[in-house]
């Protein structure tokens, strides 16, 4: 597998789309309501736009789409750091070689077990395994390892079901592994796919190999890997030039491997510990920026999910879960062995500092007064509903039903058992909602049945 990556191919499409006239964005935005996504030059379109009146339109066609693909709920997880030892020089991350400062850490598969236990005690069922990539330092033997000791962790009435993961690319036979120790999705982000950028960002370490890094979803597939998650890290180069370069790359995994990405990460720069680039941006997105991004996203690929990240402070985040996000982290730390051990110096271990710091029951409690469900559901997963499985549920609009039922089964639990007293009593009147809203008699009483199940005791009831 090459790279497929064309520079001056997307370059171009930006160029001859600047300064749309109303007519063709109005179009454009006319096809978005289809629900059957947009092509690049159509994106473009919407990326050229400045006009503010046809920006706003932009993001409610994007709260039309949402609503009609995901309804109004978000899916939620925690990410966990094991290990921040790292073979690059990234000058966006602090975990980069350079930075001396960073106090190094590999957790313990005890020390693992613990920050396990501690996220699920916030009432997490999925995760986001994450470490630095070295040798011996964060091995895949290790990954795995650390995988293995997560799943036999239990704490209580729950544990984790789903371990998403986040590692450097591997060969084919190594993703095998990676699938046969029962990963959710795997996900990689290209950081930027501009290669000018992409090489001084990447000055030594294996991470400087472009096309390595582009082509490892690929290999994912042909390992039997199904569910891939891409990202950009916005702000290192121009975030048009980004989004096109995302729907080029989910374009060409779709034509070789029959199935796109399962999710697309929108992270913005956010300053870190001795990494220049992140302290200092070399494309800054402004927030209406960020907001039209995601929002033309949610526009060109109707069917992916959008993960969004506390990167972003509370406020932000709040006004963006209507626009496309449909997974979203919460009361997260991004330092390794941070769950357990809150030593109140973080930062200096820390990958990245945060903007939202809100616990996860803040979060939910605030999500709640949205109108929107909390959802902790892994069920497709679990079912086999994954890859092209997924979509054949999705694109016929078959998949909200399982979605929104095993949301609100899964906040029910969450409610019973993890949830402070203000977010029971706003969470237990949105489910009597919720129940009362739901039109088929049949499901209604499906629903009711279980709630009565787990106010008895039951759990992890899902359809």
């Amino acid at each position: 597998m090459k790279d497929f990556i064309d520079d001056e191919k997307i370059q171009h499409v930006l160029d001859v789309s600047a300064g749309p006239e109303k007519r063709r964005v109005e179009d454009v935005l006319v096809k978005a309501r289809e629900l059957k996504g947009l092509t690049p030059e159509e994106t473009a379109v919407l990326l050229q736009t400045e006009d503010k009146e046809l920006v706003h339109e932009i993001l409610m066609t994007a709260r039309y789409v949402k609503e009609s693909i995901y309804g109004n709920r978000l899916v939620l997880f925690a990410p966990l750091y094991i290990a921040n030892h790292c073979a690059n020089n990234c000058l966006y991350c602090g975990f980069r070689r350079a930075n001396k400062e960073l106090k190094r850490v590999a957790l313990t598969m005890e020390e693992i077990a613990a920050e396990a236990q501690a996220i699920e005690a916030e009432g997490h069922k999925r995760i986001l395994m994450l470490c630095g990539e070295h040798p011996t330092r964060s091995s895949l033997d290790y990954f795995i390892e650390a995988i293995e000791t997560v799943y036999a962790t239990t704490n209580f009435n729950g544990e984790i079901r789903r371990i998403n993961v986040e590692v450097a690319p591997l060969e084919v036979d190594e993703f095998k592994r990676l699938k046969a120790a029962k990963i959710g999705t795997y996900l990689l982000f290209q950081e930027t796919y501009h290669h000018a950028t992409y090489k001084k960002m990447h000055p030594t370490g294996p991470k400087k190999n472009y096309e390595y890094r582009v082509t490892a979803m690929h290999r994912a597939q042909e390992a039997g890997i199904d569910d891939v998650g891409m990202g950009a890290l916005f702000g290192l180069y121009d975030y048009r030039f980004e989004v096109l370069g995302l729907l080029y790359h989910a374009q060409n995994l779709e034509k070789t491997c029959g199935v796109g990405p399962h999710t697309i990460s929108i992270p913005r720069l956010e300053p870190a510990l001795n990494a220049p680039a992140a302290i200092k941006p070399p494309h800054p997105v402004s927030d209406e920026e960020f907001k039209k991004l995601v929002a033309i996203l949610r526009l060109a690929v109707p069917y992916t999910g959008m993960i969004l990240t506390t990167r972003e402070s509370a406020a932000l985040r709040n006004e963006i879960f209507s626009l496309g996000v449909s997974q979203i982290s919460a009361g997260s730390r991004t330092n390794p062995g941070g769950y357990h051990d809150h030593g109140g110096n973080d930062f200096m271990a820390a990958q990245f500092n945060l903007g939202d710091t809100r616990s996860l029951d803040e979060v939910i409690y605030e999500i709640v007064q949205q109108g929107l469900i909390p959802s902790f559901c892994t069920a497709c997963y679990r079912l086999g509903r994954t890859g092209a499985d997924f979509m054949e549920l999705a694109k016929p609009g078959l998949i909200k039903k399982f979605c929104r039922t095993n949301a609100i089964l899964t906040f029910e639990e969450y409610l019973l058992d993890y949830a402070s007293k203000k977010t029971k009593k706003a969470g237990m009147k949105l489910v009597e909602k919720l129940l009362a809203d739901t039109g088929s008699a049949g499901l209604k009483r499906t629903i009711n049945s279980r709630l009565r199940r787990m106010e008895n005791g039951e759990r992890d009831l899902y359809i």
